[in-house]
């Protein structure tokens, strides 16, 4: 089975995955990382670990429809499987959705259905609640919507501030992203 990550910006999810799969903990081959963001550090990241890159931008490319053909067309190249966001910060198209059927899975960071989208620790801070989280879920073609894999809560306290919480959340990313992926990648193989 072969696995992509799409990543946008510094890739420490990205670097906990590759941790994982570098220390045998998860199956499968990791083909490759994409970026839609040629100076994205994440890409620095996978040079160090020798893992093939890929990046190319909207803009690059004429718009969201050549952007999304030409990114199907290199996951289809590369014959993945299944493709894993740590931390893309696009919507992907209907095309490459409805390619991958349950083989998009995605990270966020709040408990969804609550604060979906870009900004989801930031809105669960000032929104005020007193537990929020992080979940896995399948990438479907509405916004954070797709069926609910994994989540795990973590409660924000009195002496939080959005740092610290951030701090807390992507410490639980790191944490649980890792297991969810080796469970999903056993059933597959």
């Amino acid at each position: 089975m072969r696995f992509a990550i799409l990543a946008s910006g510094n890739g420490s999810n990205f670097e906990a995955i590759v941790t994982s799969f570098e220390n045998q903990e998860l199956s499968g081959e990791l083909a490759f990382v994409f970026s839609d963001q040629k100076d994205a550090y994440v890409l620095k990241r996978a040079e160090k670990h020798h893992i093939p890159s890929f990046s190319f931008s909207v803009k690059e490319k004429g718009g969201k429809k050549n952007y999304e053909k030409d990114l199907l067309a290199l996951l289809k190249k590369e014959k993945i499987d299944v493709v894993v966001l740590a931390g893309y910060l696009r919507i992907l198209g209907e095309e490459i959705v409805h390619s991958f059927p349950n083989k998009i899975i995605n990270l966020h960071p709040s408990l969804l259905p609550s604060f979906p989208g870009l900004h989801g620790i930031e809105d669960a801070f000032n929104y005020g609640v007193k537990v929020t989280g992080i979940t896995i879920h399948y990438v479907d073609t509405g916004l954070d919507t797709g069926p609910i894999i994994a989540q795990k809560a973590l409660e924000i306290l009195p002496e939080d501030t959005l740092d610290t919480l951030e701090e807390k959340i992507h410490h639980l990313e790191h944490e649980l992203y890792p297991q969810v992926l080796k469970k999903l990648f056993q059933e597959l193989i």
